[in-house]
């Protein structure tokens, strides 16, 4: 109160600070449980804001939110979900801002602040309102709206759509940024000295220029308009075949609206078929869970007689609830969420000692929002580009350009890799059924052809991958130059200092912590690049029209995981690129059991079967064989993205 009065004498009655000490003082009315009191002042609140700095600022927000925790603590939940949608949708309206325009640690920034607000939402429906299905669509919604967004903000995701845009179109996605920056800085850094009247005249002036400028170039460019269409349930439910669900995995702390506290985090699965409401189970706290993933992921990779013991008690704890909600449905579009990103589903073991596998269609996905991306179709511009077996101690022949700017994470420099010789048959192999495919082999292997050769109709890319774990950038994680990966197209990655934070404050960016070895890697010298190709430079491919990338390495498919976010490594940053679909690894696979997977993979594709289809197939005859039955040599490349035929 003495804030109160302090800010109205020194400030005016009319002031920012002052709603937010009238805010304040209601927020603690409520933690008192003195909610007759403490709505009036989130009111008084909410308008002065509204008032003093427009309807769409985060502040006005912050009131709408705060006003629906106070109605969902007296179980008001029908003025609740009016307010939680009112403050969503505007959090959504400035995220689409900042994230267009802010710099990275912008983005960053104000996605970590919306993570309550999605927690909430989540909590709101699953634990106070498991029955309302106006709070399964807000949940839902904001899930699909938020899941992976960090990613694709932190990758300038605008650079390859304005490679493909007119020129004319190129000038109006550079006013549109300008505009948006010049709103995001009115936003979020109110001039002090700015009259309120000018102020909110500006604000206006700026979001109808904005607006105009959109219209223009959905109306000319269907990649733009597919990139920033507003994400609905609908729009999504539109593109789910109909013999197929949508299952949205998520990882979300319970938010109790009474006391203001988040609870241990929880897995959930939103279940969405073509029709009909979403269906829905909240999985129980993350931690039993992820700790059977350890044990099965452990099983897999070493090959141990365990794994279908270690399957079958995952399966348990996370596809039996799941597969109640499915029915009769077994093509699933599977987006995973923190450790479950990391492990094929394809190999749990269900109630009937049955793989998955066996009767399940599964393609990945990092959210159901990437359905609405893979709308947007292209033509390849080149033919397929197959590049294996690089020769890591020599320079790449590369052809002339200029150097980019490649930053990559310091502990790569101590990286050195082993050849693959098998990468090279793998490559003949598949030469022989993609005839009109470019070869590129020894000191042709570089990164320089890669980024030159724009949207190939299939990538493919045979050599070591790597992943380095969280570092912090001021103190570097020390690396035993010594290291070096055996001929199992293995991988080296980087652990964490022993008794440091798993997720440290101040993190190098993950797309830098992981890539491919090219030509040159040892030497980190190759033409006008390094020999590292970082999911970073990935990212800012060009593949816009590449139907399959392929990668054809160890741990290709892992990552650094976010709640949230998906893997923040090559399997994100491929499809940011534009490619449809990935098939990627998720451990260290055998040399030869790659390229007779690889081998017979390509010729089904050949022969018309769907991109994901074709892989279940391949698998499912490792499964019958002797030497390959065991799921360490099928399981471990997953497919993810568009799962229907290519176009031959």
């Amino acid at each position: 109160r003495q804030a109160l009065e302090m800010d109205k004498r020194l400030l005016g009655q009319e002031h920012p600070d002052v709603a937010t000490s009238l805010n304040n003082l209601a927020f603690l009315y409520q933690s008192q449980g003195r909610y007759a009191e403490a709505e009036p002042l989130y009111r008084q609140a909410l308008e002065m804001r509204k008032r003093l700095l427009g309807q769409e600022h985060p502040d006005v927000a912050t009131s709408l939110n705060n006003l629906a925790f106070l109605y969902q603590s007296q179980g008001q939940i029908t003025r609740a979900i009016e307010f939680f949608s009112q403050g969503l949708a505007i959090e959504e309206g400035n995220l689409d801002t900042i994230i267009a325009t802010g710099s990275e640690r912008q983005k960053q920034d104000y996605m970590n602040t919306l993570s309550g607000t999605t927690y909430a939402a989540i909590s709101f429906h699953l634990q106070t309102a498991p029955n309302n299905p106006q709070a399964a669509k807000l949940a839902l919604t904001t899930l699909l709206r938020r899941k992976g967004r960090i990613l694709d903000a932190v990758t300038d995701n605008l650079r390859t759509l304005r490679q493909n845009l007119t020129p004319e179109n190129q000038q109006l996605l550079d006013d549109l940024t300008d505009t948006r920056s010049q709103l995001a800085a009115l936003i979020f850094n109110k001039p002090e000295d700015l009259p309120v009247d000018q102020y909110k005249q500006q604000v206006s002036q700026l979001k109808g220029k904005a607006n105009q400028l959109e219209a223009q170039l959905a109306r000319t460019s269907s990649q733009f308009r597919t990139q920033t269409a507003p994400v609905t349930i609908e729009t999504v439910q539109q593109l789910i075949p109909s013999d197929a669900a949508l299952v949205e995995i998520v990882v979300y702390q319970p938010y109790d609206a009474k006391t203001d506290t988040f609870g241990e985090p929880h897995y959930a699965a939103y279940i969405l078929n073509s029709t009909g409401n979403p269906q829905w189970v909240d999985l129980g706290e993350t931690k039993p869970i992820n700790q059977a993933v350890q044990a099965f992921k452990t099983a897999l990779s070493n090959g141990t007689n365990q794994v279908q013991t270690t399957g079958r008690n995952l399966d348990q704890l996370l596809m039996q609830p799941i597969r109640a909600k499915l029915g009769n449905t077994q093509k699933l579009l599977l987006s995973p969420d923190g450790q479950l990103n990391l492990i094929p589903f394809a190999a749990l073991v269900d109630e009937n000692n049955q793989y998955l596998v066996q009767n399940y269609h599964i393609t990945y996905l990092t959210t159901g929002r990437d359905l609405i991306r893979l709308t947007a179709s292209s033509d390849s511009k080149n033919p397929p580009l197959i590049v294996a077996d690089p020769d890591y101690d020599n320079p790449g022949q590369t052809r002339t350009a200029t150097r980019s700017s490649n930053s990559r994470s310091t502990d790569i420099a101590n990286l050195q890799f082993s050849d693959l010789p098998g990468t090279a048959a793998e490559a003949e192999a598949i030469q022989q059924l993609l005839p009109q495919a470019t070869i590129l082999t020894e000191t042709e292997a570089t990164e320089n052809t890669i980024k030159q050769t724009p949207s190939p109709n299939i990538l493919h890319i045979a050599t070591h991958g790597f992943f380095l774990e969280d570092v912090e950038q001021v103190a570097p994680t020390p690396v035993n130059s010594s290291l070096t990966a055996s001929n199992n197209r293995g991988l080296i990655v980087v652990r964490p200092r022993p008794g440091s934070s798993p997720r440290p404050q101040n993190t190098e960016n993950p797309l830098l912590r992981s890539g491919l070895a090219m030509a040159g890697f040892n030497r980190k010298e190759s033409g006008t690049e390094d020999g590292v190709l970082t999911a970073l430079e990935l990212a800012s491919l060009n593949l816009y029209g590449t139907k399959l990338v392929v990668l054809s390495a160890c741990e290709t498919g892992v990552g650094s995981v976010n709640n949230g976010e998906g893997v923040y490594g090559l399997r994100r940053a491929l499809a940011i690129a534009g490619s449809e679909s990935q098939v990627m690894s998720l451990w260290n696979v055998s040399d030869e059991g790659t390229k007779d997977l690889m081998t017979q993979y390509y010729q089904r594709l050949q022969r018309g079967e769907g991109r994901s289809e074709a892989l279940r197939q391949v698998q499912l005859g490792m499964l019958q064989s002797s030497k390959y039955s065991h799921p360490y040599y099928w399981s471990a490349f997953i497919p993810s993205g568009e799962w229907r035929p290519m176009d031959n």
